[in-house]
């Protein structure tokens, strides 16, 4: 009776361990397949623009300005299953503005399964004081965590999940008003959760996919705005909201 209760258990045990080692093998798996990749041109363009360096870094992409030296930055999360680079033709911008950007690699590429804190980032960087945290999709909902340890906070097409509407951060929150996943609904939704300044700006026109350069996106709207328009908008409302940092 002990013996056949000890097969019993034993089996119960390997069964478990199996379930957790497929289900592990599963997710990454699952990480893996699907990724949405960087268009070429767009990327093409950014490693060509003569105003910026691009460096690839243990800490991410490192976009700064050419030959100049720098005093804010900005550490942008990727959505989902999305190629980082997609996001350098969007954010390059800023580097021809004088900012370091850092665009992370999520393990797993997924935000939710990275959980180094914001200096595994900014160390790109050290000499930056002052340094901004943002993010698209539910790299945006990273960002919103990560963002007691900075001073701003920058959101594509997101919201977040907690609150810091108590906070002192300065917050510029981005959306599209053909987004299919980030709803200018979800986004209305969750308002209460930013600071009473928030700085909320709806792009007419723009999807979920609008904000950033890898293609369509299932579940997403249908954008009727230009890539070229989008990155011009953007580029103003980053270019306001990083001044404004200088004047604090």
């Amino acid at each position: 009776m002990k013996k056949k209760r000890h097969r019993i258990l034993t089996s119960i045990v390997w069964g478990l361990v199996a379930v957790v080692v497929l289900g592990a093998a599963g997710i990454v798996i699952w990480s893996q397949v699907g990724v949405m990749a960087a268009e070429p041109e767009p990327l093409a363009e950014v490693r060509a623009n003569s105003a910026i360096d691009v460096a690839d870094a243990p800490q991410g992409i490192v976009m700064t300005p050419a030959g100049g030296e720098s005093d804010l930055g900005l550490v942008f999360v990727p959505g989902a299953k999305v190629d980082p680079w997609a996001y350098a033709p969007i954010l390059q911008s800023l580097a021809e503005d004088g900012v370091t950007v850092v665009i992370t690699r999520p393990w797993l590429n997924l935000a939710f399964f990275d959980l180094r804190g914001l200096d595994a980032f900014t160390s790109a960087a050290p000499d930056i004081d002052d340094w901004a945290v943002g993010g698209h999709s539910l790299g945006g909902v990273r960002a919103c965590q990560l963002a007691t340890d900075a001073e701003a906070l920058v959101l594509f097409g997101s919201y977040c999940a907690g609150d810091v509407s108590a906070s002192d951060l300065r917050v510029l929150s981005i959306s599209g008003s053909e987004d299919g996943l980030s709803t200018p609904a979800k986004i209305d939704d969750a308002r209460d959760l930013l600071p009473a300044d928030a700085e909320m700006v709806e792009i007419d026109g723009a999807s979920h996919a609008s904000f950033g350069d890898y293609g369509p996106q299932a579940g997403d709207g249908t954008p009727t705005i230009s890539d070229e328009e989008m990155h011009e908008q953007v580029a103003e409302l980053l270019r306001q909201f990083f001044a404004g940092s200088h004047a604090r």
